[in-house]
């Protein structure tokens, strides 16, 4: 970690960034709109799955907040406050719940910073998700703040994919989960290729080839190998699915478009 001002680099796309334009943000340049724009040749329905994974983490958070009782989250992989952030789904149902944000893009920590001035429950720390142990875990801003021997929330949404290579992914997920009280729990996104050749799957590969150009080196993986990242916990019903099947607002009124079966969700227990 560095108290030294963030260096932002506007010559190549940051997925922050892209995601951030894709959620109708201003916090982005020219370089990351046309990543976006390549991606909407692809299909155009992208910006409405960046908001249902948006939407989607905020109805996990406010019920660990509200009918759980979680009152500490970690959010890993923060993003850029586009849209209701952790903080304010947390603390809409419990006034009291702390929240950590955790990123090292540099334009996420200049907004991270920014979100210390007005919520004295909410920190943002300047660190590499992939060490979670000595660089995050036991790192002043958060085990200082968090009560690690309680329940917390800790929340990958859309960041463990970024890493290279699937042993890299489990052995960083059973790290965090290592350290999580009995009771806390694990919030995980991640892209989706059943690799069966279908429709899914070839989206999957054209999407792939796009993020190649941003910051971040992005895995789309199958549910078997996505699943392993839960190892340690006990998903909570109904599992590790498409995101608009995790506790639908409805039953279904029209046929949903294969992209929004590149993004898969779930929620784990830790006994």
């Amino acid at each position: 970690m560095t108290d030294s001002d963030p260096v932002i680099d506007t010559s190549r796309p940051s997925i922050a960034r892209v995601y951030d334009y894709a959620l109708g943000g201003k916090d982005n340049f020219e370089v990351d709109r046309q990543v976006l724009t390549n991606m909407l040749a692809i299909d155009p329905q992208m910006p409405t799955l960046a908001k249902e994974h948006r939407v989607w983490s905020r109805k996990v958070v406010r019920w660990l907040a509200g009918e759980v009782g979680i009152d500490q989250f970690l959010d890993c992989g923060s993003g850029l406050p586009t849209m209701e952030n952790t903080h304010q789904s947390a603390q809409l149902a419990n006034g009291d719940a702390k929240v950590v944000y955790v990123d090292n893009d540099p334009v996420v920590i200049a907004h991270g910073r920014a979100l210390l001035e007005d919520n004295a429950n909410t920190r943002f720390v300047n660190a590499d998700l992939r060490h979670p142990d000595d660089d995050l875990l036991d790192s002043k801003p958060v085990a200082g703040f968090l009560e690690l021997d309680r329940p917390i929330a800790l929340i990958q949404c859309a960041t463990i994919h970024h890493i290279d290579k699937l042993e890299q992914q489990q052995s960083i997920m059973a790290r965090y989960i290592d350290r999580l009280a009995s009771g806390s729990y694990v919030v995980l996104t991640h892209v989706h290729n059943p690799g069966d050749g279908g429709e899914v799957s070839q989206l999957a590969e054209r999407m792939e080839a796009a993020y190649r150009s941003t910051n971040a080196t992005t895995h789309w993986r199958p549910r078997e190998e996505i699943e392993t990242l839960f190892d340690g916990v006990d998903l909570v019903e109904p599992g590790l699915v498409p995101l608009h099947r995790w506790w639908p607002a409805g039953p279904a009124t029209k046929a949903v478009r294969p992209i929004f079966d590149l993004v898969l969700g779930g929620v784990g227990r830790k006994p």
